[in-house]
Formats: C-alpha cells, sequence, structure tokens
C-alpha cells in the first residue's frame, strides 16, 4: 500500500489556481520535467536552484493539484496528475506543455 501526502480533491481543484502555480517561471519547468520523466524526487530534478527551492515549488503544484507527492521512506516522489486534470480541465495540461516553452 502506497502513503500520499495531502492533495486536494478533484472538485476542489480550481482552474484560477493550476493557472496561478504555472505561471512561475520555475514551476513550469518542473512541470514539462515530470512530464518527461513521469516521476522524481526533488533532489533528482535537474534544476539551477537549490533542493529546498525545489521543494517548495513542488509543494505549491501539490496545494494547487497539479502533482501527486507519495512517501517512500525519506523520498518524497512527485509525478503529474495527469489523468485528473484531464477529467476536471479536458485538455488544459497537455496545451500547457504543448505550447514553446519561454526562453531562457
Amino acid at each position: 500500500m502506497q502513503t500520499w501526502m495531502g492533495q486536494p480533491d478533484l472538485d476542489e481543484i480550481d482552474v484560477a489556481t493550476v493557472l496561478q502555480a504555472l505561471a512561475d517561471p520555475m514551476r513550469l519547468r518542473i512541470v514539462r520535467l515530470l512530464d518527461q520523466v513521469e516521476e522524481s524526487t526533488c533532489t533528482a530534478l535537474d534544476l539551477p536552484v537549490k533542493v529546498s527551492t525545489v521543494s517548495h515549488h513542488v509543494n505549491v503544484l501539490r496545494h494547487s493539484g497539479v502533482v501527486s507527492t507519495r512517501i517512500e521512506g525519506t523520498a518524497r516522489p512527485s509525478r503529474l496528475r495527469r489523468d485528473d486534470l484531464e477529467r476536471r480541465f479536458p485538455g488544459l495540461l497537455s496545451s500547457i506543455l504543448a505550447a514553446t516553452p519561454p526562453k531562457a
């Protein structure tokens, strides 16, 4: 049995909250990376910021309903809530992921 960290139920996810979370360039980058690798811990994501910063951003994404995070010993692997978001807001996540990323 897997243990998951708290996250909003599907019917509690608000599109404005999701868009606000994804408006941050680092969080959008995290979502794009999770889309590629499917699941990852904060330490395994290749980002130019401290792990504590990545953890903060993943926490914001989890509370907004974009990612889910499970507890695996001391690790906290996260993944996109792709199916949930597709049911709640059809096409939203796929459109965001298909959009051309901003230039660094």
